[in-house]
């Protein structure tokens, strides 16, 4: 099928999920035959592409007053952003615009001015920013839905960086940008989980426009991990993510302070140093700092299995993908849409949040005989790009 695509994000390089699916997203559709472009900001991390030049300018919440009355207007889809992309709309021409994250970069006007050019709108939603202003649907680092009743409890618990004006500006935006404007400008919306799914119909959108799609492995590792052999295991678990409260990292090592098991753990955040001050005296814990794509996948090869201890609403994560593709199973907290990746042959859940629950957990996983090539072979053929794409090309 060949298809002119526009794939929008706010950033263009390998910054977070949804940079990567974007990305990723482009690679396969153009792999496919289809003829894509890509429309982001400015940013001087950003990948070279021959569709920079129409790139909108970049804007910071940081600074002084001049760039923070910039960026609050890009949140309004005002300034320059109608102008660059009606020009990649006017030379482009594409048939379909395919939204990922756009808010306050970007902005949802761009979902606006593709319908009204008769292109058919699809979005990936990587977070949960048409329900919570705030992205997350976390308070204190706890679940939050209070605001899919009242948005202004944004305001009221300072949600947004614990800032009264970022949590007003972000108040604004869901006015501005409410569930009837959002939903008249967009086809389809593209819910990685079910459970994403789930809370935009409890936040009121029509379910007949709601598709649960979960995403796919990186093609290159797809590859990769379709040739490679299942290798021994190593006597360890292991945790790739961010080391922030949310992920649910502190209840993890205070569960593996009870246990001789050895763990592993791949990855940076706020609560790195202070993780490694509370746990440096316990041998069976070693931090291995921020790790590359390749060494993780080569940490993930060898590990008895992996651990997803979230205390937030995750999404689709795709470090739990990447697990159950490289044969490992998941030991994973029952909380967002991670336990409808891992049934009882990939993987155990756990209660969120309960440090016991987690070590139960665990000490399960250790001492289970899996069939690591099964988890591989069953989790290749559930997340290939191509049955991805083919579900794709029937919304277009």
């Amino acid at each position: 099928m060949n298809k002119r695509i526009l794939v929008v994000n706010k950033f263009y390089y390998r910054r977070g999920g949804d940079c990567i699916y974007s990305l990723n997203l482009e690679r396969l559709l153009r792999d496919a035959g289809c003829e894509v472009a890509v429309f982001s900001m400015q940013f001087p991390e950003n990948i070279a592409s021959p569709f920079s030049r129409f790139f909108v300018s970049e804007v910071s919440f940081s600074g002084g007053i001049g760039s923070k009355l910039k960026a609050a207007r890009r949140v309004m889809g005002c300034g320059d952003v109608k102008k660059a992309f009606s020009a990649i709309l006017d030379e482009f021409k594409p048939e379909v615009v395919h939204l990922n994250n756009i808010h306050s970069y970007i902005s949802p006007v761009v979902a606006e001015m593709a319908k009204a050019r008769g292109c058919r709108v699809l979005w990936t939603l990587h977070d949960f920013k048409l329900l919570c202003p705030s992205y997350s649907c976390t308070r204190n680092s706890k679940p939050c839905q209070l605001c899919f009743d009242a948005k202004f409890n944004v305001v009221r618990h300072r949600c947004m960086k614990g800032s009264m004006a970022a949590s007003v500006i972000a108040y604004i935006e869901a006015l501005k940008w409410n569930r009837k404007r959002i939903e008249a400008a967009t086809d389809t919306f593209i819910c990685p989980s079910a459970f994403m799914a789930q809370k935009m119909k409890a936040g009121g959108f029509n379910p007949e426009k709601l598709l649960t799609l979960s995403n796919f492995i990186d093609p290159d590792k797809f590859d990769s991990l379709s040739r490679s052999a299942i290798v021994p295991r190593k006597d360890y678990a292991l945790y790739v993510g961010r080391l922030s409260a949310e992920k649910g990292v502190e209840t993890l090592m205070r569960a593996f302070a009870h246990s001789k098991i050895n763990l592993k753990v791949a990855g940076g955040g706020p609560l790195d140093l202070d993780l490694r001050h509370k746990f440096s005296d316990f041998p069976n814990i070693e931090f291995l700092g921020m790790q590359n794509a390749a060494q993780v996948v080569a940490l993930l090869a060898e590990a008895r299995f992996s651990i997803m201890p979230s205390e937030c609403y995750e999404n689709n994560p795709l470090s739990v993908i990447e697990s159950l593709c490289a044969g490992t199973p998941v030991v994973g907290a029952n909380i967002g849409g991670i336990p409808e990746l891992i049934s009882p042959e990939t993987g155990v859940t756990f209660e969120s949040g309960n440090d016991h629950a987690l070590l139960e957990a665990v000490n399960v996983a250790w001492n289970r005989s899996w069939d690591y090539d099964a988890i591989k072979k069953q989790s290749l053929a559930r997340f290939a790009p191509k049955h991805y794409l083919d579900t794709l090309y029937s919304l277009f």
